[in-house]
C-alpha cells in the first residue's frame, strides 16, 4: 500500500545532501536565502566613490587658491577725478564665506578620499556599514549646499562689480580690476562644480544604500 503526502527514510536520506550540494553552489532559491551582492558592482562602485572624492578635493582646492589670491590695485576715473583703488577678496563677507567653504570641503573631501583608498587598496569595501553610508550621506548634502550657498553668494558680488550701479558713478570695477574679477570668476566656476560632485556623491550613496 502506497502512502501520499510522506517520504521513507531512505527519500529523505538521498535528498538532504542534494540540497546541501544546491545550497553551497548557491543555486537554490527561495525567502529564507539570502541574496549575495555582486562582487564586481561593488568594485565600481568603489572606484566612483575615489575617484569623486579626488575630483571633488581638485575642484575645492581651485576655487580656495584662486579666491585666496584675487587682489588688484589700480585707478578708477570718477566725474574727470583719478582714485586710486585696492580690491581684496578678504574686503567681502560672501568671498570670505566662500573660502571658509572651499576649505571645509576640501577637509572632508581628503579626509574620505584617505579612508576610501585605504579600504580599497586592502580590497575591503569603501563603505562598510549602512550606518557609515548614511553619515557621509548626509556630510556630503550638507557640504553640497553650503558651497552652493557660497558660489551664489560671490556671484552676486562679482555681478555687481562687473555693472555697477545703475544711475551713479559707480563704474564697472572689473575694468581696471580685471585680474581680481577673473580670479574670482574662476573661484566661483569651480565651486560650483564642486557642489555638482558632492550631490553625484550623494546619489552614489544613495545607490548603496538601495542595493545593500
Amino acid at each position: 500500500m502506497m502512502m501520499s503526502g510522506r517520504k521513507t527514510p531512505s527519500e529523505v536520506g538521498i535528498q538532504l545532501p542534494e540540497a546541501k550540494v544546491a545550497a553551497e553552489t548557491g543555486s537554490m532559491s527561495g525567502p529564507l536565502v539570502p541574496t549575495r551582492p555582486d562582487r564586481n558592482s561593488s568594485r565600481r562602485t568603489d572606484i566612483t566613490h575615489v575617484v569623486l572624492r579626488l575630483l571633488c578635493l581638485s575642484t575645492s582646492v581651485v576655487a580656495l587658491s584662486f579666491m585666496a589670491t584675487a587682489k588688484k590695485s589700480a585707478t578708477i576715473s570718477i566725474y574727470g577725478f583719478s582714485l586710486p583703488v585696492y580690491s581684496k577678496w578678504s574686503f567681502s563677507d560672501s568671498f570670505e564665506y566662500l573660502v571658509g567653504v572651499s576649505a571645509a570641503v576640501a577637509a572632508h573631501s581628503l579626509l574620505q578620499l584617505l579612508i576610501s583608498a585605504s579600504r580599497l587598496l586592502r580590497k575591503s569595501p569603501v563603505v562598510p556599514s549602512r550606518n557609515h553610508a548614511w553619515l557621509i550621506f548626509a556630510g556630503d548634502q550638507v557640504f553640497a549646499y553650503a558651497m552652493m550657498s557660497a558660489g551664489s553668494a560671490a556671484s552676486g558680488v562679482t555681478n555687481l562689480n562687473r555693472t555697477g550701479i545703475r544711475h551713479s558713478a559707480l563704474p564697472n570695477f572689473c575694468k581696471p580690476l580685471h585680474s581680481f574679477c577673473d580670479h574670482v570668476a574662476v573661484s566661483i566656476a569651480f565651486s560650483f562644480f564642486s557642489c555638482f560632485l558632492l550631490a553625484a556623491s550623494a546619489i552614489v550613496d544613495v545607490i548603496w544604500l538601495s542595493k545593500y
